[in-house]
């Protein structure tokens, strides 16, 4: 539910009992019987804002667990990604570190030969 609709909504329901209160207030019958009738509606409206309470945070319960699972799926997605890319980053300087040896080795035997 976005904030807009959710502001809406608060804003209709308390108009409606604002406006169910004056009318009650006004209408002509006992004191007694009026405030009967005010503290229903007040119990009403009550409830119906309790309902869309709990239905608002199971929503927002609701995106966060996706948004949650979206990130780990992206995260572990880029964790495997890492992991390729570092082993074969680390095959090749294995291999370019053989090369260096073996390079290496054929130097020290030509200085050998040449010193002798």
């Amino acid at each position: 539910m976005s904030d807009n609709t959710g502001n809406t909504l608060i804003a209709l329901l308390t108009g409606a009992a604002v406006g169910a209160t004056l009318g009650l207030l006004y209408a002509p019958q006992s004191g007694e019987k009026t405030r009967k009738q005010i503290k229903k509606e007040a119990k009403n409206a009550q409830k119906s804002l309790e309902k869309k309470y709990d239905e608002a945070s199971e929503k927002l319960s609701e995106y966060a667990n996706e948004a949650k699972s979206k990130f780990e799926e992206k995260l572990n997605s880029t964790i495997d990604q890492a992991k390729g890319k570092s082993d074969s980053l680390l095959a090749t300087m294995e291999s370019e570190l053989e090369n260096l040896k073996k390079k290496n080795a054929d130097l020290m035997k030509e200085l050998k030969s040449v010193k002798k």
